[in-house]
């Protein structure tokens, strides 16, 4: 099962390497890794996929407090949460498909930011499984570059569970 975990550090040299050699220590896997200013000054928020199972996940979240700049570790798998990504993705595109290229784009509200005479380049934002279904549905016309961030996630403070909804939603339907 992949995890994901959101980790506060301080925004010190260094620390992401430390985090790093830790998981590689370990024989771990990280699939996903994003970082950036939090929401305190001097404080960075690291959001990373990890795949194993509960037992293997508080084991690194143990080993993840012994490191000194690490204020905190969270799980945020199973609580509802806000996730994003966003994705860079150049497709061929030539004036015969460009069209169809761009009605695909705003059934996925992509953005179009580059235009050239074989290629379109889009920008993506949404959740992970946005990510992988206009990839998909895009790879007839040809992907010349993909370029994705890691997922970013916050817990939602009104607690709704979006995923809880979709599948109640899709047995209704």
């Amino acid at each position: 099962m992949k995890h994901t975990l959101s980790v506060l550090v301080e925004d010190e040299a260094g620390v992401l390497s430390r985090i790093a050699g830790l998981f590689a220590r370990r024989g771990f896997n990280i699939e996903s890794l994003a970082v950036g200013p939090a929401e305190q000054m001097g404080i960075s928020r690291i959001t990373m996929v990890v795949p194993g199972d509960d037992r293997i996940i508080e084991q690194l979240t143990k080993q993840l407090y012994k490191l000194i700049n690490v204020l905190k570790v969270q799980d945020i798998t199973e609580i509802p949460c806000v996730e994003r990504e966003l994705m860079l993705l150049k497709v061929n595109g030539n004036s015969s498909t460009r069209s169809e290229i761009i009605e695909l784009a705003q059934i996925f509200r992509a953005r179009v930011v580059d235009v050239a005479e074989e290629s379109l380049t889009l920008e993506v934002v949404g959740d992970p499984g946005k990510m992988v279904a206009i990839v998909q549905v895009l790879q007839k016309f040809g992907l010349r570059e993909i370029a994705r961030t890691g997922k970013i996630a916050l817990t939602r403070e009104s607690g709704v569970n979006t995923e809880f909804l979709k599948s109640l939603e899709a047995k209704i339907s």
